[in-house]
């Protein structure tokens, strides 16, 4: 065999040769194509296509090869549900040097089991889990968008071997083997991408690579803030609540909320910072089995608002200002209690803090029971 080599420059991408390098992986052959990281060899999910891979890479039977897809939208077609953390990850991360091996439920396995062919469900799922990754250079999404079949698409090198990151490192293990190359120069960070396994019990580094886990861990963390006027009742109140129940959902301790990846705060519209929450307050969320004795206020920023991901506010006149601090916010605060104002107990008595804190358990519980962990 002859390996046709196509080589593209900087600044436009030839459609027909990526149609045509399509074509050739869709009819079982195997095409070493660029990523940011390393070239990858892509293959698509078919028996007889991957016995040739393992053979061309000196790999044994059986092992499972990552998914490779041209736009992180195409997420939905291998994975039914997607939690916020995860979203949050595909978001930030997609595309780009990272690969992700997301564990799925029984549930959603079954539904991956009758939705796609047999050969691509056995050979791209294990343990309930698969590796999916979406690679941020052109040429790699341009070819895998125009595949009609799945692709996988390993390092292009033999086993025990540096991974090719040029063409001629492609042609000096693989000269004569593959049908074609698409040669475009060298890869922007010569090194593997990271492997994460993202799950229940958060995030664990496979394989070391562009990324760190500090990095994931802050590109994947989710973060909710409510929002009152002062910042010492109604949203102080709401944050330990929204903590209490968050804790229970995702089943672990108040205080490894962040080590689970979610972070809950609050802050108030007026200029002020360091009051402790009232009294009232306090007392109130005690009898809930809530502390919220060291809580200090904080002054509502721009910085804030574009942080977190969901904002809940107990009133127009606070969303109102959420938005007037960012405009983009707009989509992603609204009133923690649906049509209902919450109203500000300050100055009242410990009874009307008692109600305005059961108003808010309920509108939390029900946000909190919404959410897809």
């Amino acid at each position: 065999m002859q390996t046709k080599v196509v080589k593209f420059g900087s600044v436009e991408i030839d459609s027909a040769k990526i149609k045509e390098a399509a074509r050739l992986i869709d009819a079982g052959g195997l095409v070493v194509f660029p990523t940011e990281t390393v070239y990858g060899i892509g293959c698509r999910v078919e028996a007889s296509s991957l016995t040739k891979l393992n053979k061309l890479k000196g790999r044994a039977v059986g092992k499972y090869y990552t998914l490779h897809i041209g736009q992180k939208s195409d997420i939905a077609k291998y994975l039914p549900t997607v939690g916020l953390r995860t979203e949050k990850l595909i978001r930030n991360g997609w595309p780009g040097p990272l690969t992700i091996v997301f564990e799925l439920d029984s549930r959603d396995i079954d539904s991956q089991r009758g939705k796609l062919d047999r050969e691509v469900f056995e050979n791209l799922y294990k343990d309930n889990s698969i590796g999916i990754r979406c690679p941020d250079n052109a040429v790699a999404a341009a070819l895998l968008q125009a595949a009609s079949s799945a692709v996988v698409a390993p390092s292009a090198n033999i086993t025990g071997r540096p991974p090719a990151t040029n063409g001629g490192e492609v042609l000096a293990q693989f000269s004569g083997q593959i049908d074609l190359l698409l040669d475009a120069g060298p890869c922007k960070y010569k090194k593997s991408s990271t492997v994460v396994k993202i799950g229940k019990e958060g995030l664990e580094i496979l394989r070391q690579g562009v990324y760190s886990l500090p990095e994931l861990e802050a590109m994947s963390q989710v973060k909710f803030l409510l929002v009152c006027t002062g910042n010492t009742c109604r949203s102080a109140m709401a944050e330990g609540i929204f903590r209490k129940y968050l804790a229970e959902k995702l089943q672990c301790k108040v205080d490894r909320l962040e080590e689970k990846g979610y972070k809950v705060f609050s802050a108030g519209i007026m200029d002020m910072t360091g009051m402790p929450a009232s009294p009232e307050a306090v007392a109130t969320c005690a009898a809930k089995g809530i502390d919220i004795k060291n809580h200090k206020s904080t002054a509502l920023s721009r910085q804030l608002v574009e942080e977190s991901d969901f904002i809940f506010a107990m009133a127009g006149v606070h969303r109102e200002r959420v938005v007037s601090l960012s405009g983009e916010a707009a989509g992603k605060c609204i009133l923690l209690a649906g049509e209902v104002e919450i109203a500000d107990p300050i100055g009242q008595p410990q009874e009307v803090y008692n109600s305005c804190a059961e108003l808010i358990e309920k509108a939390v519980k029900k946000r909190i029971g919404g959410l897809v962990i």
